[in-house]
């Protein structure tokens, strides 16, 4: 059973005792009858976590107090001892790692937003050319962190990797500076080439940056939560919201101030701004060291697929087992720095991988189990089946990648040729109309967390209040009614534009705000719980992987709008007839274009919610406390 009780001296373990031993004791009294009778019971129907030895006397009892002081989730502190929950981790870190996302976002969207306007006017591209480029920088962007987040898991870890990628982007704002204020690269008519140049390999150097940035610094902030932790596991449930609270502020400051000053001041100015926060920002960051906790990276955590996937394969000949519990898993002497998983009856054709063929040979069982290709154990066949099931969940976010790819491309460039005048005369720049959604993805969180969250858990009992894939589905479909609404007031500009016969129309911006504050809100559902699901449900040594998932959704979502327009405008375009992508927006046919995606959305939602309503989440043995005894090899009794 690999119970110890501590009996004056060293542990005693109950599957020690000869028969006869244990029948006297547990005959001897009633109440060590009940013990008997308990601990197997809840041994064998629960998957439990160690119990510190000697806590059944007063010594046992301190020294529980005092390990309970202690955050035991295979982190360490910066001196690479298992750190204290009361001096590391929690919202006491994650607050210097939102600080440095807030600088990072307020660089990014000061750039991205504005960038569109920058290709059109500094360096006069056409808007069809403009929108592929700004879709394939938005898309190496966010493509970039699976290469960042697998670096980040398997091998620097996720503060190195935050740091390093850190340096990267401040570097790539230093260039982008150059490139405004160095006399020979300034984008004057005969150094505009040039000028060009630097500006591109500056900007990607920023999407190198943001490769290993984003997700090591966002699943490195997640780590400072223990799961095994009731109340920092409801923490980690919030930070997921504050952390894009804290982005979106980020955002919102960099689509107005910084903008502003692009627009009206200059651009080198901003630049000077954004590299000066980013540098202040990463000293911050590199303050809080003696706060975090750190995962030390395990080597690749593609490999553990693979051999599931060869092992399987190879046993492909043998017949099922009866039941699950036939199949191998980690003995519980060796458990206690990975947390193991249920077996479930999903793509059953893995669980081969499992399967022990020399059961009743010991000699030939050891060697099978020292070749991880020939023999994988529960945990790690059910890793590799929340890897093969996401991928249809990822597929059908990619029509929500889409959409999202329009707020910074053609909503910008609609607010650019529209009555831009507000009250008392300020123009504003367009740009800054891309604040709306970040306004309203700031309600949409602070209104889940604050109040939806806490009303839905006392209503359900379910401890997140909302699944996340309902979550998300819910965004998708806020996400079809922006498009929609884009729709419609497109149409009605275009009727103006037509009217009028000016290159921009009377039309305020003002009618731009539907379409921005339903997809910022839609942002706040969708974007927030792809980020908590791929981070939740995919393997512990997989997490900054995980987000990278994320935000390959919005990458791969600008390679095909990308792809989209140029299809759109081939098919449209046929036969001499103008196409739905002019080079003037106003003899366009931009509303036509938000009719397709609203279209192409919804029916990515409806596969998405067939996909979802089959989806079963990782489902975790939970670590119950009751013992911390060292516990026998599960081969005993999956031999019985």
């Amino acid at each position: 059973m690999g119970c110890y009780i501590k009996s004056h001296g060293a542990p005693l373990a109950l599957s020690q005792l000869s028969a006869p031993n244990q029948s006297s004791l547990a005959s001897s009294t009633p109440h060590l009858q009940f013990l008997f009778s308990s601990m197997r019971t809840e041994l064998a129907a629960t998957p439990i976590s160690l119990m510190e030895p000697g806590m059944f006397d007063e010594k046992g009892r301190g020294e529980a107090q005092v390990e309970e002081k202690r955050v035991y989730d295979s982190s360490v502190d910066h001196k690479g001892r298992v750190p204290l929950r009361a001096s590391t981790g929690a919202w006491k870190a994650a607050l210097f790692i939102i600080a440095i996302e807030f600088s990072e976002r307020l660089s990014y969207f000061g750039l991205a937003t504005n960038l569109i306007i920058y290709l059109t006017k500094v360096l006069h591209q056409e808007v069809k050319t403009a929108a592929k480029n700004v879709n394939y920088w938005s898309g190496v962007t966010t493509v970039m962190p699976l290469i960042g987040g697998f670096i980040a898991d398997a091998y620097l870890g996720r503060f190195s990797t935050v740091l390093c990628s850190s340096l990267i982007y401040l570097g790539g704002l230093i260039l982008l500076t150059m490139c405004q204020l160095v006399p020979g690269l300034k984008p004057y008519h005969r150094s505009l080439r040039l000028h060009e140049i630097i500006f591109f390999v500056a900007i990607y150097l920023i999407s190198i940056g943001t490769g290993g940035h984003k997700p090591a610094l966002e699943s490195f902030g997640a780590d400072q939560f223990d799961d095994d932790h009731e109340e920092e596991r409801k923490k980690k449930m919030s930070y997921f919201n504050w952390w894009n609270f804290g982005l979106c502020c980020g955002l919102l400051l960099g689509v107005t101030v910084i903008v502003y000053i692009e627009d009206k001041v200059s651009w080198g100015v901003a630049d000077i701004i954004l590299t000066s926060v980013m540098g202040i920002s990463l000293v911050i960051f590199l303050l809080g060291r003696p706060f975090y906790r750190y995962r030390v990276p395990t080597g690749s955590p593609l490999t553990p697929m693979l051999q599931v996937l060869v092992a399987a394969m190879a046993k492909r000949h043998l017949p099922h087992p009866s039941h699950a519990g036939q199949l191998y898993e980690v003995p519980k002497s060796q458990k206690s720095d990975k947390r193991l998983l249920f077996h479930t009856n999903q793509l059953r054709f893995l669980d081969k991988a499992a399967i022990i063929e020399h059961r009743d040979d010991e000699a030939a069982f050891a060697a099978e189990k020292l070749n991880p290709w020939r023999l994988a154990t529960v945990t790690q066949v059910e890793e590799t089946k929340l890897i093969l099931a996401m991928v249809p969940i990822w597929s059908a976010s990619l029509p929500f990648g889409i959409c999202v790819a329009q707020t910074s491309t053609f909503f910008i460039k609609q607010a650019s040729i529209m009555d831009r005048k507000l009250a008392g005369g300020f123009d504003v720049p367009p740009a800054s109309v891309f604040s709306l959604a970040a306004i309203s993805m700031i309600i949409s969180v602070s209104f889940y967390d604050k109040i939806l969250v806490p009303f839905l858990r006392r209503a359900t009992g379910n401890e997140r209040g909302m699944s996340i894939l309902r979550r998300i589905g819910i965004g998708m479909v806020f996400c079809i009614v922006a498009m929609a609404a884009a729709a419609i007031v497109e149409r009605k500009r275009l009727r103006v534009a037509e009217a009028e016969q000016t290159s921009v129309v009377s039309m305020s911006v003002l009618w731009l705000v539907p379409q921005f504050m339903i997809m910022g809100f839609g942002d706040g559902f969708t974007i927030v719980g792809l980020q908590e699901y791929f981070y939740d449900q995919v393997p512990d040594c997989m997490r900054s992987l995980g987000l990278a998932f994320y935000l390959s959704v919005i990458g791969t979502g600008s390679f095909l709008s990308s792809l989209l327009i140029t299809v759109a405008d081939h098919l449209t375009g046929k036969g001499g007839r103008a196409g739905w992508f002019a080079k003037d927006l106003n003899e366009s046919r931009l509303d036509l274009f938000y009719w397709l995606l609203a279209a192409i959305a919804a029916v990515g939602l409806c596969g998405y919610v067939y996909l979802a309503s089959r989806y079963s989440y990782k489902n975790v043995q939970r670590k119950v406390g009751i013992a911390n005894f060292p516990q026998q090899d599960d081969i005993e009794s999956s031999k019985s």
